[in-house]
């Protein structure tokens, strides 16, 4: 699986906070289940277009 966040993006959102290496991963995992869910959601109304109200 691809890396669905990028790090550096993340480091400068978070610019005052230390952030774990094990951080990343877990990120990681909680978009792809995000997109998941929103291609599952614009499927199921017939749409090939996912959508901010997908989310």
């Amino acid at each position: 699986m691809a890396d669905l966040i990028v790090k550096a993006a993340v480091k400068e959102y978070l610019e005052e906070k230390n952030v774990a290496s094990d951080f990343y991963d877990a990120l990681d995992g909680e978009v792809a289940e995000l997109l998941e869910d929103a291609a599952r959601r614009a499927e199921e109304n017939d749409r090939k277009t996912v959508q901010p109200r997908d989310l």
